[in-house]
């Protein structure tokens, strides 16, 4: 089943065309392998990250993945030969890559904190040429902290508001300035030749997001409380009402008109971009059902809807390349991606839905563009493929393969996902994916119960995932639930994690297990159970619930300890955080202990193995010793532990993934592989 477009208004004969293979950094694909695919094929770095037209289409900037730190290499489209490659500091990854003139890249980077963690707060940007001369540093985040307030602002640090891509290579930003002691937000553009700001005028308040016309704001949306949030999705961080949304108007230089406010029953707004013809793209929540998409009025800031999805939010939008910004249609994901266009008039729609006939079972998404939009960048992914990135010329109506992502991972090997839905017992409707192995019949299989982090504001997706088919090459079902609290189901579904970290989310996924034996997917007697960060705490926590469900756990960079969470984890250093932790964790000791599985060992009857990364900021390595401590003292220490030396939240070295998944997979092959001693029922 392939994601659905409505039939296409007119079609397009579309031309396929090879060009020359990228191969200084797409590395070639080596000879045919014997089954199983080596570990190391799975953990290796992908060749590409990130790829970016230029407004004029002449080049292409591309974003490499390094073992220590990410390089920059810009191509020519003509031919794909490398104009220049610039690698960042050691340890560095991008964050966001723009091209801010025709031969000029603006680019913003941070200090990775491991696979699971956001960027380093010590973002910088900076610009450079094309050939890779001209250099030149645009800001770096600096901590000043205000006093007791809970927010750290970031003297010279800018959001970036818009990248025209015009002659001149400068770009409109919004950044936090100190004048006579108090924080302003300043709205300027910048010139990423000199790095010389030019201001435009003040945001209304802190932390809003802008709409901007041209190099003129048109509309601000503002949260009513000062410093009440930081820029969010659809809702703050903690899921936590912190009181609305203010829409001013722009009225001229530091003025601004209060026009509509979202809150209590007018629901909550967030501004999601705007087009070169002036409409203003918005999600607009009431907190009950899912994000509606629409558009703002520029003069009085109501809102009209354009899409909703009664299960799922949405996730991407389908935007046309015929003006800079024009949304045509969205993405939802409640299980199997699905594409619903509300502008079926516009010429894209149907040269869209051409380009997904294409692709079969397949996920079509156009990226970046050139000025004119004559020619742009599309990928095609599934769960089978990680993905391959083709060049549309409209002109010749052509479409030419350029380079695919870990094309050492052949597609027709790798396994299938299908999306389900189960009930819990208390009537919560959850959504998830089942991967079997390739050439497998589906029954009978031994499984992995695979548990994301978060347990807000993150999700499993359909979309090839390499640990999924890593484990799924070795013989073993995955399942994988987006439990109560995930990503991408509405407010309400993810309020629904708090105060539910030990009951209703285990609940959801112990429940999900079940239904895989129930429909003959799973061999109940070899199940089990692993996940990262909040992933690792359900592999412990689950297992103290059903008991007799699983044969073994394994914990990875998890929370096992809501104390410790509360006074070493990074998440504890702000006031914000701090509130978060409350929230989700309990505002009692008592509370706190009745959810952490330190306390729950010694109901721990199973095999264990635990990892943890020796930097890690988000879940500190002391969860993990304190596990270790836990269940030894129970009668039942973990068959092994790793506490990586240069790992953080998430290990990233190809070596020390290598020795992860290596000991994993070994750990599983131990309990439930096919020379795994039953128990007897």
């Amino acid at each position: 089943m392939r994601p659905a477009l409505p039939r296409p208004l007119r079609r397009f004969a579309i031309v396929f065309a090879a060009l020359p293979s990228c191969t200084a950094y797409a590395q070639q694909a080596p000879a045919q392998a014997q089954d199983p695919i080596p570990i190391e094929h799975f953990v290796r770095a992908d060749s590409l990250s990130e790829l970016v037209i230029s407004p004029t289409g002449k080049y292409l900037a591309m974003t490499v993945e390094r073992d220590d730190a990410d390089a920059l290499v810009v191509l020519r489209t003509s031919d794909l030969k490398t104009l220049s490659a610039n690698n960042l500091a050691k340890g560095d990854r991008f964050v966001s890559l723009h091209w801010s003139g025709p031969d000029r890249i603006l680019f913003s980077a941070a200090r990775s904190k491991g696979r699971y963690a956001e960027r380093d707060d010590l973002e910088h940007w900076a610009a450079i040429n094309a050939d890779g001369s001209g250099f030149k540093r645009i800001s770096i985040r600096r901590g000043n902290e205000l006093g007791a307030v809970a927010t750290t602002y970031k003297t010279g640090y800018f959001n970036l508001l818009d990248a025209p891509g015009g002659d001149d290579g400068k770009v409109l930003i919004s950044q936090y300035i100190l004048r006579s002691d108090k924080w302003l937000e300043e709205i300027g553009e910048i010139d990423t030749f000199e790095g010389k700001l030019r201001p435009i005028t003040r945001s209304p308040r802190l932390h809003c997001d802008v709409a901007m016309r041209l190099d003129q704001p048109v509309l601000a949306v503002c949260p009513m409380k000062e410093g009440g949030r930081k820029r969010r999705k659809g809702a703050t961080d903690d899921g936590h009402d912190d009181g609305g949304e203010e829409v001013y108007r722009y009225i001229g230089p530091h003025d601004w008109r209060l026009v509509k406010t979202y809150t209590g029953d007018a629901g909550r707004v967030a501004l999601r971009g705007w087009s070169d013809e002036g409409r203003i793209y918005a999600l607009h929540g009431d907190g009950r059902s899912t994000h509606a998409f629409g558009t703002l009025d520029p003069q009085t800031g109501a809102f009209t809807r354009l899409f909703q999805d009664p299960v799922a939010d949405p996730s991407r939008f389908l935007s046309a390349n015929d003006k800079r910004g024009t949304v045509i249609g969205v993405i939802t994901e409640a299980g199997l991606p699905k594409i619903d266009v509300f502008d079926g008039d516009h010429p894209d729609a149907a040269l869209y839905a051409s380009l997904a006939d294409l692709f079969p079972r397949r996920l079509v998404q156009p990226q970046s563009a050139t000025r004119d939009g004559r020619r742009f960048l599309f990928h095609v992914g599934s769960d089978q493929s990680p993905g391959e990135l083709y060049l549309y010329d409209r002109d010749a109506s052509q479409a030419s393969l350029l380079m695919r992502h870990r094309e050492w991972l052949p597609a027709e090997r790798m396994a299938k996902t299908r999306a389900f839905t189960s009930t819990t017992r208390d009537g919560v409707k959850v959504y998830g994916y089942l991967t079997v192995p390739h050439g497998s019949d589906g029954k009978r299989l031994p499984m992995i119960v695979s548990v994301h982090g978060g347990p807000v504001g993150v999700r499993d997706r359909w979309m090839f995932d390499n640990e999924t088919q890593l484990l799924a090459s070795r013989g073993y079902a995955v399942l994988r639930v987006n439990f109560r609290g995930s990503e991408g189901y509405g407010e309400a579904f993810g309020d629904k994690a708090y105060g539910q970290w030990g009951s209703g989310i285990m609940h959801d996924i112990i429940d999900a297990t079940q239904w895989a034996i129930d429909q003959g997917h799973a061999d109940r007697d070899r199940i089990c159970i692993y996940g990262g960060s909040f992933g690792g705490y359900a592999a412990m926590m689950a297992p103290t619930l059903a008991p007799d469900l699983y044969r073994c756990a394994f914990g990875y960079v998890g929370l096992y300890d809501a104390d410790i969470q509360m006074k070493k984890s990074d998440t504890a250093r702000t006031e914000e955080g701090r509130g978060y932790l409350v929230r989700a964790l309990g505002a009692t000791a008592e509370a706190r202990a009745a959810i952490s599985p330190v306390k729950r060992a010694h109901l721990i009857r199973i095999p264990v193995y635990l990892a943890a990364g020796a930097d890690d900021e988000r879940c500190p390595p002391e969860h993990t010793t304190a596990m270790q401590k836990a269940l030894t003292a129970a009668g039942n220490p973990p068959e092994g532990v790793i506490i990586q030396k240069g790992e953080g939240h998430g290990f990233e070295k190809p070596e020390n993934n290598l020795r992860l998944y290596t000991e994993m997979l070994a750990f599983f092959e131990r309990h439930i592989g096919d020379g795994a001693a039953r128990p007897v029922r």
